[in-house]
């Protein structure tokens, strides 16, 4: 499989919700996530966490993991790449409620972290 390829919310793979008629939540975290400052050039780090409650499927973690890969050469700022996080995590999984939570290593002396939630109808 290709990383270099642009990620897209295709590329996550996700399987039924094996308790439909429980909401229950699941926290994801990705501690190892890198992508590239648009301005500098530069390599940027960061924590990942995925919080969901599922609706009628779960988010496969090999999937995420390699689709979280492709973002490296990507040149792209933290609230961004935050936000198209989310949003592809939605559209492959149709939670009931997500949360994505960006906690950048510091840079300059200035820590950033970014927060983006969705609500299912809301």
């Amino acid at each position: 499989m290709e990383l270099t390829e642009t990620p897209s919310a295709d590329q996550l793979e996700t399987f039924p919700n094996p308790s439909p008629g429980r909401e229950f939540t699941v926290e994801i975290v990705c501690p190892e996530f890198t992508s590239v400052c648009p301005k500098t050039g530069q390599p940027d780090f960061g924590t990942l966490t995925f919080t969901y409650t599922p609706a009628g499927s779960c988010v496969e973690l090999k999937s995420l993991k390699l689709y979280l890969q492709r973002f490296r050469s990507q040149g792209i700022f933290y609230e961004a790449v935050t936000n198209r996080l989310l949003d592809d995590f939605v559209a492959a999984c149709k939670p009931v409620r997500c949360t994505v939570v960006s906690r950048w290593t510091p840079r300059g002396g200035i820590s950033t972290s970014v927060t983006c939630s969705y609500e299912a109808g809301g």
